[in-house]
This record gives structure tokens, C-alpha cells and sequence, in this order.
């Protein structure tokens, strides 16, 4: 019988999987790769990448591919645990605020909530995405 992953052993497994991704971002337009790697509260792994464009704002970060790949396996009540995302960069790259609000679409709204996981100016840091995006936007019926 597989021993059951501390959190802290898969938040590390979820941003080596980020990084992993990252590697395999197109991105000839900044040169920054961008990989995530998310981890749902059924226990799955997703990753992505981003992917630019020549049009700019058709590009997509890597969060949200990641994001979307997980509705495809999972459906529609997917809810995110956790999500690492890394960069090839020497400062810190926290999600955009498009992908705060993607993040914030599918938020476990249980005690442990869903767990943002990157590098900032302190080292490696993960806030509930309530504290990266107060008061997010949500549709209710």
C-alpha cells in the first residue's frame, strides 16, 4: 500500500512538474518559459505551459492551460488544491490577474481553500488565492 504524500511533499512534486512545463513554453517573443503544474482535490496532477503569439493578447499563460487541460479530464466541478507555477527568470513571477480569477473560478471552498505556489522576492511563497486576489469576482445565482 503507496504511503499517503505530505502536502509539503507534493506542493515540492508540483513545482518540479511547474518547471518541468516550463521547458516546453513557446516563447519566442520574451524568452520567458512559464510552466504550472496544479493539483486538484481529487488528487490529480495537470501541468501547462504558456504559448505567445505574434498577437499578443492571444497568448496563454501557462496556469491557465494547465487550468483548462484539468476541466477537460475532470468536467466542470473540477476544484484546484493547489498550483505551482515557475519561471526561467531571475525575479519574482506570480500569476497575472487573468489567471487570478481563473484560479479564483475554481477555488476549493473547503478548510484547506486552494494554495498558490511561487517564487517572490522572499524565496518561494504560497498564499491562499483569497490574499492574492481579495474580494475575486464570482457569479451568484
Amino acid at each position: 500500500m503507496e504511503k499517503k504524500k505530505s502536502i509539503s511533499a507534493q506542493f515540492k512534486n508540483l513545482i518540479s512538474l511547474s518547471v518541468s512545463a516550463g521547458k516546453k513554453a513557446y516563447a519566442p517573443y520574451s524568452n520567458l518559459h512559464v510552466g504550472a503544474a496544479l493539483l486538484t482535490v481529487k488528487g490529480r496532477i495537470f501541468s501547462g505551459c504558456n504559448v505567445e503569439n505574434a498577437s499578443f493578447g492571444l497568448t496563454c499563460c501557462a496556469e491557465r492551460n494547465a487550468i483548462f487541460q484539468a476541466v477537460r479530464e475532470e468536467g466542470p466541478g473540477m476544484k484546484i488544491r493547489a498550483i505551482a507555477i515557475s519561471a526561467d527568470s531571475k525575479f519574482p513571477i506570480p500569476p497575472c490577474g487573468a489567471c487570478r480569477q481563473v484560479i479564483a473560478e475554481f477555488v476549493a471552498k473547503d478548510k484547506e481553500g486552494t494554495v498558490v505556489i511561487f517564487k517572490s522576492e522572499k524565496g518561494l511563497i504560497g498564499p491562499r488565492i483569497e490574499e492574492l486576489l481579495p474580494g475575486f469576482f464570482e457569479m451568484k445565482s
